[in-house]
């Protein structure tokens, strides 16, 4: 048995005993945020609990069985202590397991931002490709793609686009979707065959509510401006476009992809949210702003997380080091065998934290 077990089942313990103790306080109600996190905790380390208390007891039966056997060596008592060691040695990697806590934000629906970043027409034309796979592999999965605005390129690419992804587990499904995607393939208009390689980035936002993130109105700087579509060629003849500055951060939305400036202002004021509240959790981690960074990187053909090879008809995820077929797969929606890997992966750094003493509930 690992000796590092009883110490994760008595900090399991401690956290039931300090939840249990904030589920009394009569003021927990009161506080939206904080009673949401308390139950969501307390039900998902439920499982936890129950294992810890089957390890205790399991160890204190042992531990009973061994004294007896000092002093004489009872064919039963033996029986007893060998069926108590198979019991931790069945309920240690289970308790391990349910110590993980889900990340909060994996049932929320999620917000993507895709941008072309090093390569021109053709990092604008991978974008277009993102969004493509994206919206098959969404659909595939059972959730609804909704596209909030877009940027087109001259060659018909995309120079940036958002999308909301809504339904189960959405932000669990696209988490790790985030960073630098490069693509190494001959562009159309390459006439001597050479193969060229760009960059899109894509990052990756929980969509939150109001409770979630409160912003003070007198915060934001909103312009209106006419829409304008690619090559400044104008959409329609009103001011509907809108652009939010949020001036504590800096952080600027623009939408104009409706014609109600009503609805472009809503559409900007929910990524606004969903920029804000990854923003929080970031300097909740003690990483500040440089969380979204990290998920963007520079956008340089160095940087990546993914890449679509298509002379050798291969994607590779570079962080798990899974390859799986570019049109038979990839382009078909078909994510499945890298998104669970690195699900694997996101677990098994969890471990490896408890483990090593730096995680747990």
């Amino acid at each position: 048995m690992d000796e590092r077990l009883p110490l994760l089942a008595d900090q399991v313990r401690r956290t039931r005993a300090e939840l249990s103790e904030a589920l009394a306080d009569p003021e927990l109600p009161s506080d939206r945020a904080r009673y949401a996190e308390v139950t969501r905790r307390w039900a998902s380390l439920a499982e936890a609990f129950t294992l810890a208390d089957d390890f205790a007891d399991a160890i204190a039966r042992a531990d009973e069985a061994r004294t007896l056997l000092a002093d004489d060596e009872d064919v039963d008592v033996l029986a007893l202590l060998r069926d108590a060691e198979a019991e931790l040695e069945a309920v240690g990697p289970r308790l391990r397991e349910a110590m993980i806590e889900p990340d909060p934000d994996d049932d929320r629906d999620t917000i993507v931002e895709i941008r072309g970043a090093a390569g021109g027409e053709e990092a604008a034309l991978f974008a277009r490709d993102l969004l493509e796979l994206y919206t098959r592999y969404a659909e595939g999965e059972g959730l609804r793609v909704e596209l909030l605005s877009a940027s087109e390129a001259d060659a018909g690419g995309l120079r940036d686009v958002t999308f909301a992804v809504k339904g189960a587990n959405a932000y669990a499904r696209f988490k790790h979707e985030a960073g630098v995607h490069r693509v190494q393939r001959v562009p159309a208009t390459e006439s001597q065959g050479r193969v060229h390689t760009s960059t899109a980035t894509v990052a990756v936002l929980p969509e939150v509510e109001d409770v979630d993130v409160r912003i003070d109105p007198n915060d934001l700087k909103i312009d209106v401006y006419r829409s304008s579509g690619p090559g400044g060629q104008s959409v329609n003849t009103t001011d509907s476009a809108v652009r939010i500055t949020h001036m504590p951060t800096d952080i600027v939305v623009s939408m104009q992809d409706e014609k109600s400036q009503l609805q472009n202002r809503e559409r900007a004021m929910r990524v606004l949210r969903a920029r804000l509240y990854e923003r929080a959790r970031a300097e909740q981690a003690a990483e500040l702003s440089a969380a979204r960074r990290s998920q963007l990187g520079s956008g340089d053909r160095s940087e990546k997380v993914r890449t679509y090879n298509y002379p050798q008809n291969r994607v590779t995820d570079h962080r798990v080091g899974v390859t799986v077929a570019l049109r038979e797969q990839v382009l078909q929606g078909e994510l499945a065998a890298i998104t669970d890997a690195l699900a694997a992966e996101e677990r098994r750094r969890s471990l490896d934290a408890q483990t090593d003493g730096e995680g747990g509930p």
